[in-house]
């Protein structure tokens, strides 16, 4: 394992000890950074989620905005706006908090379809066009949005366009009782989530460090009977009869980039079936529909991938 992959190991490490309990979930949050694509977390309030993207992007050095959604939000408040400049008699730029590297939407199913909406170019193209000019977000540009699984009044969910842009779905739940033993332990020695700018979380890497760490993960080899795993996996989920809707063309490339981010953090220079399957849940949970009758009969997304990938031969 070189340098920088162990510089990405120690910053996950350190990650675990700020939200405590949550090891699976920071693996792939840092899967899904190296592999360039956006993030949801779900979870219910006081889960760790906020704290999360806060400590990684100080940790990396990153500048961090934080949106908190709401019903009355505009995209002009998200992209920002063309003022008039009395000075230069001119037209200026506003920009938003969206022109930034890390970009927490905290609550994005509190805000309507249309500001929601707002995202997609800079998800997508990563530029914001206004007025019919396009301005370039930053090389290290990354979206992490949370959301409340048990709040329904008063939100709207995210449309299946929006939520294909999304790398991963992540699921915040409750820690275990020896880690949350351990959270109030650190709370008793003084640890405190407000303090991570006023020095109790020194930085670890810069944000050159990470777009070179997603240089390197792309050259990871991957071969042909691997894409084919891939492919078998992705046609069964456009056939599964509890399916109304399967995995798109852009999932696949993002399940491919994903596999080789998390062979790569293993130290490998190849992708396995593993790699492949590590990934798969957090990559589809939120991609496939299901159908009218398996809803009524309680099967979940999780379920059935969990039985895609049991069902599917896995090549040797």
């Amino acid at each position: 394992m070189n340098d920088l992959q162990a510089t990405i190991n120690r910053i996950g490490k350190t990650l675990c000890r700020v939200v405590v309990g949550q090891e699976a979930v920071v693996q792939q949050l840092l899967v899904a950074l190296l592999a360039g694509g956006h993030v949801i977390l779900e979870g219910v309030p006081g889960t760790g989620k906020t704290l999360l993207v806060r400590a990684l992007s100080r940790l990396i050095q990153a500048d961090f905005c934080r949106i908190q959604l709401t019903p009355d939000i505009l995209p002009a408040d998200i992209l920002g706006t063309n003022i008039f400049d009395l000075s230069s008699h001119s037209f200026m730029l506003k920009k938003g908090p969206v022109f930034t590297q890390v970009l927490l939407a905290d609550e994005i199913n509190r805000t309507p379809p249309k500001t929601q909406s707002a995202l997609l170019e800079a998800m997508e193209e990563q530029q914001v066009t206004l007025d019919g000019t396009s301005h370039p977000l930053p090389d290290l540009f990354w979206v992490v949005a949370t959301q409340n699984p048990l709040e329904f009044e008063g939100t709207y969910p995210l449309p299946e366009a929006q939520l294909d842009r999304f790398l991963f779905k992540l699921q915040v739940g409750y820690p275990e009782l020896a880690a949350e033993k351990q959270m109030l332990l650190n709370a008793q020695a003084g640890f405190e989530a407000k303090g991570l700018e006023r020095g109790q979380l020194k930085p670890m890497a810069a944000a050159s460090h990470i777009l070179a760490a997603r240089q390197a993960a792309k050259t990871v080899t991957v071969q042909d009977l691997i894409l084919d795993y891939l492919l078998a996996l992705a046609h069964k989920t456009r056939q599964h009869p509890d399916l109304q809707l399967g995995t798109s063309p852009r999932a696949m490339v993002q399940w491919l980039a994903a596999s080789k981010v998390h062979a790569w953090l293993q130290g490998q220079d190849y992708v396995t079936p593993d790699n492949v399957k590590a990934v798969a849940l957090p990559l589809l949970r939120h991609r496939l529909v299901l159908g009218a009758e398996a809803q009524l009969d309680g099967l979940t997304c999780d379920r059935v991938v969990q039985n895609l990938l049991d069902s599917v031969a896995v090549p040797r």
